[in-house]
């Protein structure tokens, strides 16, 4: 099988000009079907990963030039390419390099379309159906092919044909609106909601479902995948407030933003966090009875306490007196036994070596 100089594990990942068999378990609950992914960057070969470790066999083709993107994001200085961000993508699958303009390439391309049960794309709205291999074309060479077109804004539409990434797709989303800081100011997140969500999570949903209709009926589909729309129709919580009274709450001002002191973040001695999440009134009297502070007990949204009120904000800030007496790895001890959702804010180096994580912390280790 002929490798490319690029190559950076042959048990990882496997450049060829040819199909790769498929390693995976004839018990894994995708072994069988094959995925053709044409992706870049995160969203779809995020969603090809998940298949590969479902059992597919994922065969990854890129251009004949750059490639992915990928490989050449989030380099360490002297790190070859392609770097850790193409590598955590792209494990489990063959990567195939065709140039969808040349004719053998589209004819290898089509022999490979004969054979697949899924094919993902990124390309923007008319890019496939310019080269030829619009949805139309493909289901005449394997009627039961599942095509998912992921895209920001979708095939149709005011903004089809524009451009964007994970931050545009969440301003417009309503969702980076509600990701604020103290001011109420949106933050930048470093957790690619419309990406993951949006795009990779919602894909793998969609196919799927898919595959079962075209396993059923022998007949495919094709699905188009709007990264925006997708993750607007998850804004869930935030639309409740609108239903309920018109407008959507502040920060600090709602149930799950930081309006009740059972449900927040405090700072530690350490400069570090715990995450107290006793929403229930059974957790908030256990975690009250961790603090020896019984008197705090009716103090709860539950039996009346205002969301977001002058005593919610009072004991909030009573609260964050306490955690800030004492390091995070003090209140870790304290809690550890105790059933009221507290926990510590971890940094993914220490997520890396904790124990819940042994068994797939390699799903980060490129």
């Amino acid at each position: 099988m002929a490798q490319s100089p690029d190559l950076f594990d042959p048990s990882q990942a496997r450049e060829s000009s040819s199909l790769a068999a498929s390693s995976a378990s004839s018990e894994a609950p995708l072994a069988g079907i094959t995925v053709l992914d044409l992706t870049r960057l995160l969203p779809g070969p995020l969603a090809g990963l998940r298949f590969a470790e479902l059992g597919a066999n994922v065969i990854k083709i890129e251009d004949k030039g750059a490639g992915d993107y990928a490989r050449e994001m989030m380099l360490r200085e002297g790190e070859p390419s392609p770097g850790a961000f193409w590598r955590l993508l792209n494990r489990g699958k063959s990567v195939e390099r065709l140039d969808l303009k040349n004719d053998t390439d589209r004819a290898t391309f089509r022999d490979r379309v004969s054979h697949a049960d899924v094919l993902l794309e990124g390309f923007r709205p008319g890019v496939m159906a310019r080269l030829g291999f619009d949805y139309e074309t493909l289901a005449r060479i394997r009627p039961s092919l599942v095509m998912a077109s992921i895209t920001g804004y979708g095939q149709h539409g005011p903004l089809a044909q524009a451009a964007g990434h994970d931050i545009n797709y969440i301003g417009y989303a309503g969702v980076l609106d509600q990701l604020g800081d103290a001011a109420d100011a949106p933050i930048v997140p470093n957790f690619q909601i419309g990406d993951v969500y949006g795009g990779a999570q919602a894909t793998v949903q969609a196919v799927l479902a898919a595959l079962v209709s075209a396993q059923r009926t022998g007949r495919g589909r094709w699905l188009d995948i709007s990264m925006t729309h997708e993750v607007f129709r998850a804004n869930l919580v935030p639309a409740v407030a609108l239903h309920r009274q018109g407008h959507v709450s502040r920060a600090g001002m709602d149930l799950l933003n930081g309006g009740v002191p059972c449900y927040q973040v405090y700072r530690t001695q350490d400069g570090r966090y715990m995450a107290v999440g006793a929403l229930e009134l059974k957790f908030w009297q256990t975690l009250c009875d961790v603090l020896g502070r019984s008197e705090w007990k009716s103090r709860h949204w539950s039996l009346g306490q205002a969301v977001g009120g002058d005593d919610a904000r009072a004991l909030q800030h009573e609260l964050a007196a306490v955690f800030a007496s004492a390091s995070q790895s003090d209140w870790t001890s304290r809690f550890a036994n105790a059933d009221c959702c507290v926990t510590p804010v971890l940094r993914l180096e220490e997520a890396m070596t904790h124990p819940l994580f042994a068994h797939v912390r390699e799903a980060l280790m490129p």
